[in-house]
């Protein structure tokens, strides 16, 4: 799977640049170049997570995880998320607290390593751009971030070797951080309308109730539940009253979902005549909220 070579190369370069990175901020006394190889490492845990998550949630469905294991998928861009949280939330501390106390910055040593970033960067987030599961998605998302990372430390470096304006360092790092931070509340989002079983993304109910319905054939429709594993694979279930051919209804119905971008999906099919048991009792209930009469069947 190139998926998952690709992330296990990503980590490796990740993880060594990042602690070099760490050492090469402590030595040139930049923090903005402390405070990205902080974004790095996590970074770096995050994919390596993500690697043991990403091959995890390829297995095919068994009797303990019936739906399969996509959300394994999804739990390592949570992991990743809440690390980079907490990371920006460091790197924004440290560099108020550099803002008011100013320290001397070997500004050669700093463009330098910048350098070397954007070029190690770059190689890791164009190794990582293939791939379209979220998790994915987020560490190639990692990556362009660490590349953009770099390229604000490069111009910030050059401009204070020349400049001397040694505020732009702590101010650098502050901006990426509010960069990160909001991209991973951004996913945190995604991950949260995904375990809280949301119509996923571009889905929309009505549409589909009115599209099957319009489908020869088709008496009615309800109970529609639609719902993602990991915000690719769309599952649905309904209900569809119909006195046609119950095989050939069903073809009807999933080849009109496909265009919806729901590729699996659980059908109950009813005749005109059988009461829908759960409507029923739905409608009833409501009927009779506030009186306690009840019909029996």
């Amino acid at each position: 799977m190139k998926t998952e070579k690709n992330i296990l190369v990503a980590f490796i370069l990740n993880l060594s640049f990042s602690i070099f990175e760490f050492i090469g901020g402590t030595l040139t006394n930049s923090v903005a170049i402390v405070s990205d190889s902080i974004h790095d490492i996590g970074d770096a845990i995050s994919i390596g997570i993500s690697y043991f998550l990403e091959k995890k949630s390829k297995k095919q469905p068994d009797a303990t995880y019936t739906y399969g294991y996509a959300r394994y998928s999804v739990i390592g861009s949570v992991i990743t998320t809440l690390i980079l949280l907490f990371g920006s939330v460091m790197v924004i501390y440290n560099a108020v607290n550099r803002i008011i106390e100013p320290v001397d910055i070997n500004y050669n040593g700093m463009i330098l390593f910048a350098v070397i970033g954007v070029v190690i960067n770059f190689g890791a987030a164009y190794l990582t751009k293939e791939g379209d599961s979220l998790n994915q998605k987020a560490v190639n998302l990692h990556m362009l971030e660490d590349v953009l990372g770099w390229v604000v430390v490069l111009i910030g470096a050059v401009i204070m070797r020349f400049t001397d304006i040694s505020i732009l360092d702590p101010i650098m790092s502050i901006l990426v951080a509010l960069f990160i931070l909001t991209n991973a509340m951004k996913n945190l989002k995604e991950v949260l309308d995904l375990f809280l079983e949301k119509t996923p993304h571009g889905v929309s109910v009505e549409e589909i109730e009115e599209h099957v319905s319009e489908i020869e054939g088709v008496l009615g429709v309800h109970h529609i539940h639609i719902w993602s594993m990991d915000g690719h694979n769309n599952y649905a279930t309904m209900h569809v009253v119909t006195e046609e051919n119950a095989h050939v209804m069903k073809e009807k119905i999933r080849e009109e979902l496909k265009e919806h971008g729901i590729s699996h999906v659980t059908l109950e099919l009813e005749g005109k005549d059988e009461a829908c048991y759960e409507e029923h009792c739905h409608v009833e209930f409501e009927a009779s909220a506030g009186h306690h009469h009840h019909h029996h069947h």
